[in-house]
């Protein structure tokens, strides 16, 4: 039995991980921290994540990047794996992260869903055939309007997969609307749409001459994230520390 504790877990995706945690024989809900909480978890809530005195196997976050350090420093404190799911992190919080990873297990991952992380390999082999031929990318993502961050950490981690294939000397550009010039060939448009209830919807474009390719991915609910993250924490419980990612987790599941 894997024992997690879920950091946010009165949130959207919190409750959604609960529930699946709940129906999976193999996983326990430990504890719950979150600062808001009526009672109706069936697990002990805790508003701060130093009062929490529960064992576990791993720690799922999905809050927000304000309380990632005091997360990383329980985790640490604890020897306690972590699934950080939380995006919009600062340099110096990724930084703290990396530290983190040389002494627990720490698993990031901008998205946590299985078709996102195929898209991510998906992308290098395109940029690799298309850039050369003159194709001008741009990356447009759309969420619902409670989203505190934009662009989302997936767009930007999309946008990082083909200027890797491109030695990375692509500019990231996130708005034109001070500059009146034609468009350099180096660099990466990434727009952001916020509204209503979108879950979740990615578009990378690659335009050339007389022809468009796009790779597009959409959630059409939370639950495509929810799983990725309990899967993830079945493969971080018991892993020594270190770094990981969802790619990971997928060639664990596909032995390859």
């Amino acid at each position: 039995m894997i024992k997690i504790i879920m950091n946010g877990c009165n949130g959207r995706m919190g409750q959604v991980i609960s529930g699946m945690i709940a129906e999976d024989p193999e996983l326990e809900m430990a504890a719950g921290i979150d600062p808001k909480d009526d009672g109706h978890n069936p697990y002990p809530v805790f508003s701060d994540i130093g009062l929490c005195d529960v064992k576990a196997d791993c720690l799922i976050d999905f809050s927000t990047a304000a309380v990632v350090d005091r997360m990383l420093d329980y985790c640490v404190e604890h020897e306690l794996p972590c699934v950080l799911c939380t995006t919009g992190l600062s340099s110096r919080q990724i930084e703290k992260v990396e530290e983190a990873s040389k002494k627990i297990a720490v698993l990031r991952s901008a998205n946590m869903s299985l078709g996102i992380n195929l898209l991510l390999k998906l992308l290098k082999q395109a940029a690799a055939v298309l850039a050369p031929a003159g194709f001008d990318v741009e990356v447009v993502e759309k969420h619902h309007r409670m989203k505190l961050d934009a662009p989302s950490g997936t767009a930007l981690a999309l946008a990082e997969s083909v200027n890797s294939e491109l030695g990375g000397d692509y500019e990231f550009v996130f708005d034109r609307s001070a500059r009146r010039e034609k468009r350099p060939e180096k660099e990466i448009g990434i727009s952001a749409v916020r509204g209503g209830t979108i879950v979740g919807e990615h578009d990378v474009i690659f335009a050339g001459t007389d022809e468009t390719v796009t790779f597009s991915h959409t959630a059409y609910s939370r639950a495509v994230f929810g799983r990725g993250a309990v899967q993830a924490a079945r493969f971080l419980a018991g892993r020594p520390a270190g770094l990981y990612d969802m790619s990971d987790v997928v060639e664990n599941i596909t032995g390859r």
